[in-house]
Order: C-alpha cells, then structure tokens, then sequence
C-alpha cells in the first residue's frame, strides 16, 4: 500500500504494519500500527481515516476492533472524532514535520496563544529531565528493561502514592494506582470498565473540557451534560439523571468556569456516590496552581471507595511527555490494566525519569517555580485588562492558569473570529456547552475564556491590546448594524 498523494485528503491507503499475533489482540496492534503512522508522518495532520466498517472490511476483521483502536487514539490525543464528520488525524498529535512545505503552512501558529489548558513550554526543565532520561538509561536492570508491569513501575507507584497523600490528601495504595499515557487515557480505561459492568450513561461537567466527553462517547457510553454553577457541579440535578452511576469531575477547579466544589456540594457527591454504589471519576488536572486561596483537598481521601482519581503531567510539566495515573477503588483497578482494556503504560524509561525526579526533589521545586511564574504573569494580565477592559468583571482568576472575562453587548464568539485577524487565537465559553445556557442567565453577556499559561511575560501587554481591539471593533459593528436597522 502506497501514501496518498494529497497529505490530508484521505488516508485510506496508508501502508499498515501489523504485529505478530503474539503481541497482543488485534484492536491493541492496529492502534499501535495507527499510532506509529501518525509518529512518522504516514498519516498526516488534518488526513481522514476510513469508516470503521471499511478498515474493517480491508483488514477482515470485525467492526469492533477498528472501533476501539479509534477509541484509544482519540483518547490519546492522536486523532479527533465529530459527530457527522470522518476521524481525523489531530493538529499537534506528536507527527514530524511534513516534507512538503505547502502542508505545514496551513497550520496556523498565532503570535498570541490565549487559548485555555496549555503550560509554559518555555519553562519545562530539559536538563534536568534529560538528566533523569539518562540516569534511568544507563541504571535500569536488566529486568525492567523487559515487557513493563501492565500497572506502572512499581517504584512509581510507591513514591506518587506518598506524593498523592502528601500533596493532595488522597488515600492511595501503591496497588490501587496504574500508570496510564495522561488523563484521557485513564479516562477511557474507567468508561470502558463502566460499560463491560452493564454502565450506558456517564455524566459530565456542563460546561467542560471537550475531549473528556468525546472520550466517554468513544468508550461506548453517552455522556449527560450536567450544569455547573458558582458552587460546582449541580448535584441535585445528577440525582436526577436517569441511569447515571457514574460522573466526571473536577472538584478543586472546575474546567473551564474555575470554580471550586463548595464543601456542601463535595459532601452531596459523595453521598450520591455510596447510595447509587457509583464511580466519581476525579480530574485533578492543575490543582497544584493556586494563589488566592488555601488547596483544596483531593474528593477521594473523602470517599475512596467511590472515586477515582486522576492526573497527569500535562500540565504540569508537558503534555509531551504522555504520562498520567489513575487512583482506583479496588474493585475497579484490575479492569484498568486488563489485556481488553486498550491501554498501555507509558515507557519504563519515562516512568523511571519521573521516579527520579520526584524523588530528588525536583518535582516540588518546579511546582513552586511554576506557581510564582503563573502568579506573576496573572496579576500582569490582570493589570493590563483593568487598564483596556476596566468594564469586565474578570473571573476564575484564583487558580490554574486561565479565567474568564465576561463581555456586556458583545457576543464572545464574533470576538474570537476578529481576535483571529489580530492574530490571537482565543476561546468563546460556549465552545465549552453541550447542552443550551441556562434560560435564567443574563442574555446580554457573553464570555471569554483566556489562558496565559504559555503566553510569554513580554507579550501580555500586545495581547491584551490586541484583544481590547477586537472587542471594540465587534461592538462597533454592532451598533453600526442596529444603527442602521432602527434608521
């Protein structure tokens, strides 16, 4: 089989290596055989995949295992799924550059990054991670050189069960984690767990990070969207979710509203849990960055025995390192590193590397170096809005490394599209919503989702002017509209 000849029309003749047999089931080693045509750009950023049944038929195999090594490969950030649209290969999905230049010039790389969830790349600690990187090379026996475990270094295990309990106060044995390649990785783990348990329905965070329930449809579940308000998730409205045992939740930062579970609402939740004899899956995705406020506690010391905990480097230190790890309850944890269950474990030398990073030290010291950068810029960009936008009453402000600035008479989404010419590339809430606004809510603000995590110190000030641009211009455009209507 031949590559295609347009780099990202359709990729139905990509040339695919199956492993033998022996290494695995054949849904584990076609996303492996897809994984390594995305890594060495075989399948190209913006490429189509066939229809399930198609690569099926190709392959002669059953519907199922193409659907599931999708599954895993949307799960792992590789490629995007949407309903009514072909899978696709995922922009930033780790493919080297392409050979031809006409095709890595589509890619649009703005000036200004204010879209939410990603940290400072500039500060991600090469030496001393490629330190780790070497010392794991050259002192690994000969042992773990060898298959991994299924659940994660064990060494691991220990020291992020004492780090969990230290730093987030989880209560985790080392046997109940499994280290996984990130958070949506974990995710899929627990869905697909869920649906083999007789689970149809889990529910999500409304609004809330996309990709969490574009992975629980690709486990074979239907993701409910919940609300959340200026407390959190709505419990009450879960309580009402028919054939709902299950939830996805970030209690101490809320995705993308940056609100905290209140201490009500936590012990409402965990109570749903025990009486439906449920799962809380907990995203901890960036609970490390707070500045205005005392930590907040993780919901599993709470509950262990209904909530898992998730997390992962991605924030961190880097989305490119592709490590993450799932605190089960028992029950659920041999279900997470089953032979069906898709997954695979990071590699032992990565694993081994962030052993010895926590261990020394490191860790915790890049944290706190994190958490003053992240502190400083915000009340920089802060300063800088009061001083373009003093109107906007600016909020989720208090952790993480984005917030929200809400905007009277003027839609967030026309903002986006005109920030877009200034070159910013910036995010509307509503992107965030499955379901329609609350009919209570002001219907004269719309609001902007601003991320600074890897926006330099320097560029604060373009920035924001730029957007205070893009603003003024979208409210000019509406007056002149309506000006010219009532004329």
């Amino acid at each position: 089989m031949t590559h295609d000849r347009e780099r990202t029309g359709p990729a139905w003749g990509t040339f695919l290596e199956l492993a033998d047999p022996a290494d695995g089931p054949l849904h584990t080693r076609l996303a492996r055989a897809l994984r390594a045509a995305v890594a060495d750009g075989r399948l190209a950023v913006g490429s189509t995949l066939p229809p399930s049944r198609v690569l099926a038929a190709d392959l002669r195999c059953s519907r199922w295992v193409v659907t599931e090594a999708y599954a895993q490969l949307v799960a792992e950030g590789y490629f995007e799924a949407r309903s009514g649209s072909a899978t696709r290969v995922r922009a930033h999905a780790g493919v080297t550059a392409p050979r031809d230049a006409g095709a890595g010039a589509s890619r649009w790389t703005p000036r200004f990054d204010l879209l939410p969830g990603v940290p400072d790349l500039r500060a991600f600690p090469r030496k001393r991670w490629a330190d780790m990187v070497r010392a794991a090379t050259t002192e690994l026996t000969w042992d773990e050189l060898g298959y991994p475990d299924a659940a994660g270094l064990p060494r691991l295990r220990r020291q992020l069960a004492s780090y969990l309990a230290r730093g987030r106060g989880a209560r985790v044995e080392p046997d109940q984690l499994v280290i996984c390649a990130g958070t949506l990785d974990g995710v899929l783990r627990l869905c697909r767990a869920l649906r083999a348990a007789g689970h149809t329905r889990v529910a999500v965070e409304d609004p809330g990070w996309t990709q969490l329930r574009l992975t629980v449809a690709a486990a074979g579940l239907t993701p409910v969207p919940v609300a959340v308000d200026e407390q959190g998730l709505r419990v009450d409205l879960l309580r009402r979710a028919t054939g709902v045992r299950a939830v996805i939740v970030a209690p101490a930062h809320q995705f993308p509203t940056g609100v905290v579970l209140a201490p009500t609402r936590r012990a409402e939740l965990a109570d749903w849990a025990r009486e439906v004899d449920g799962l809380i899956m907990e995203d901890d995705y960036d609970a490390e960055f707070r500045y205005d406020r005392h930590p907040v506690g993780a919901l599993q010391g709470m509950a262990p025995d209904h909530v898992a905990l998730l997390g992962s480097l991605s924030k961190t230190l880097s989305p490119a390192v592709r490590l993450g790890w799932v605190a089960a309850p028992g029950r659920w944890t041999a279900a997470l590193v089953a032979r069906d269950s898709g997954g695979a474990p990071p590699p032992v030398i990565d694993q081994d590397a962030f052993s010895r990073f926590l261990t020394s030290g490191s860790y915790d010291r890049h944290l706190r170096a994190s958490r003053l950068r992240y502190k400083r810029r915000r009340d920089h960009l802060l300063r800088e809005l009061a001083s373009h936008l003093p109107e906007a009453a600016v909020g989720g402000a208090a952790a993480g490394f984005h917030l929200l600035l809400p905007l009277r008479d003027c839609p967030a989404g026309d903002v986006v599209k005109e920030a877009a010419g200034h070159d910013v590339r910036l995010a509307s809430l509503d992107d965030y919503r499955m379901a329609p606004e609350d009919p209570g809510a002001d219907p004269s603000v719309s609001t902007l989702v601003v991320g600074y995590g890897n926006l330099t110190d320097r560029a604060v000030p373009e920035a924001v002017r730029r957007l205070a641009q893009a603003v003024e211009r979208v409210r000019d455009g509406r007056s002149a509209t309506y000006g010219g209507q009532s004329a």
